[in-house]
């Protein structure tokens, strides 16, 4: 692969990780309301996930969910399902005051698996990935070994962006004292992530 390969693959990337979607979305929720405590949980739950959503795009379930109408039901239901259900949770999460100390009993491995399984349960990005990675492949030169650096590009990238979004989060949560604020936050997010699994719930394959 030479660069000319991956350097437009990893621009093209990053323009479409910084836009923030469901995933962004938990991770700058939970850092607003608990601070830098679930910054490195949520983070490495968005890694494994998109680990996992680019290795089965890459193994062919993206082309299975693209062709099989039944199969992509399945997944874009539970995937939508899941956003809504953290979409009302995130809405109903009770304000607190910034200064008094985290209390919260979530736990991390909790918070793991909420991030990761918002970023693996959106058959969206699996069939996208099947569609995106072809793009800027070297037809000359081995598939797999261009596979795994587009794989890994992404996944640096994303995990970065999640780590970026969170702490900047976590250090504008201190600068909140009103908890009419945090209500607003809260609400907002929620209503943000209920809208992205209505949406979820309504987007088509492309063999639809």
């Amino acid at each position: 692969m030479t660069l000319a390969h991956w350097l437009p693959f990893a621009i093209a990337s990053a323009i479409v990780i910084i836009i923030p979607g469901p995933t962004v979305l938990l991770v700058v929720s939970y850092a607003l309301g608990h601070g830098r405590r679930y910054v490195l949980p949520t983070t490495a739950g968005v890694a494994l996930g998109d680990v996992t959503s680019m290795t089965t795009s890459m193994l062919g379930l993206g082309a299975l969910l693209a062709a099989s109408a039944a199969w992509f039901a399945v997944v874009k239901w539970i995937g939508a399902a899941y956003l809504i259900y953290l979409g009302v949770k995130l809405w109903r999460t009770p304000v607190s005051d910034p200064q008094a100390p985290d209390i919260s009993e979530t736990r991390k491995w909790r918070v793991f698996a909420h991030a990761y399984c918002v970023t693996t349960l959106n058959p969206k990005s699996i069939v996208f990935f099947v569609a995106f990675v072809p793009q800027f492949m070297d037809l000359h030169a081995r598939a797999w070994p261009q596979m795994a650096v587009f794989e890994a590009t992404f996944v640096t990238l994303a995990t970065l962006n999640a780590f970026g979004y969170a702490m900047l989060a976590a250090r504008a949560r201190h600068a909140i004292r009103s908890k009419a604020v945090q209500r607003v936050v809260n609400r907002s997010g929620g209503t943000l992530l209920v809208c992205a699994g209505v949406l979820a719930a309504a987007w088509k394959s492309a063999s639809a």
